[in-house]
């Protein structure tokens, strides 16, 4: 028989607090993943997902950008102790402080599913990079990889419509 993990959300918050790691995996199996992270206030990238996510918010507010099938971007506010379905595909970009928690449950990826990062320029809104990475143990914090990519390249940062560099904000790192 498999051990059924039981994990302390309060113990897991003040583990994370404070520390500049911003995810904790909770459990990584054949059939799903379950992890906590904590806010990152330099998000701005859209998650597009190959599986379906179930974020639940542990503490603070979440607004969850989000785009429509015809680019059009939206938000969802989750206030703390609300969660949300995303099915996969959706371009979504989870935006809280670091001081707010959000749980969040997935399946685990088939070999070679590939997860892709998108970044609009703030002032055209036109597509100014795309990241893609194929995630084996979560762990490895893909989201962050994706941003020290982007951000470590003025040329990824840098839209080819109208010429706007988005900065490095500040508190990345």
């Amino acid at each position: 028989m498999s051990k059924m993990p039981i994990v302390s959300l309060a113990a897991t918050m003040q583990k994370l607090a404070g520390q500049e790691k911003r995810v904790e995996v909770f459990w990584q199996h054949p059939q799903s993943i379950a992890f906590m992270a904590r806010g990152r206030e330099y998000r701005s990238e859209f998650h597009i997902n190959p599986v379906d996510e179930v974020m639940f918010q542990v503490k603070g507010t979440m607004n969850l950008h989000w785009r429509t099938e015809d680019g059009k971007e939206e938000i969802s506010v989750l206030p703390e102790g609300s969660m949300i379905y995303t099915p996969s595909g959706i371009p979504h970009s989870p935006r809280f402080p670091p001081d707010a928690y959000a749980v969040v449950m997935e399946m685990e990826r088939a070999p070679g599913m590939v997860d892709r990062f998108q970044w609009y320029c703030p002032a055209c809104d036109k597509l100014l990079h795309e990241e893609s990475a194929v995630v084996g143990q979560y762990s490895a914090d893909p989201v962050g990889q994706a941003y020290k990519a982007f951000f470590g390249s003025k040329a990824a940062r840098t839209c080819d419509a109208c010429g706007h560099e988005m900065p490095v904000p500040p508190g990345f790192g």
